[in-house]
């Protein structure tokens, strides 16, 4: 089964419609609803909901590295800085991630793209 991606409100939208064209199943905080949520409940959301999150925000993914330091359960966060790719590099690494990956590989596991 693909893994299904949660897009973070600061992700850039061209993103995810990117992704939506190469067949990848995404769902960003706005079109949930979410977006006023915390960091730690949107974590959660996503879990809730069988998705693995991407951020670009620094201070989510260190709370991730938190939980990870805890023994939290979290359904996994990608994180990508806003200044280290473009958007066809995130795109590329986050389809091959969706497409080659199985959801339990992220539970607990933070990951920094581009690969």
């Amino acid at each position: 089964m693909a893994v299904k991606l949660y897009m973070d409100v600061h992700v850039p939208w061209p993103i995810s419609e990117q992704l939506r064209s190469r067949g990848v199943d995404v769902l960003t905080a706005q079109e949930d609803e979410a977006v006023t949520l915390p960091d730690d409940q949107l974590l959660l959301r996503s879990m809730a909901l069988g998705r693995v999150l991407f951020t670009q925000d620094i201070r989510f993914k260190a709370m991730a590295q938190q939980w990870q330091r805890e023994g939290r359960t979290f359904g996994g966060l990608i994180f990508g800085h806003q200044l280290h790719a473009t958007i066809g590099k995130y795109v590329a690494d986050l389809e091959l991630i969706a497409k080659s990956t199985e959801p339990d590989e992220w539970l607990n596991v933070v990951e920094h793209i581009p690969l």
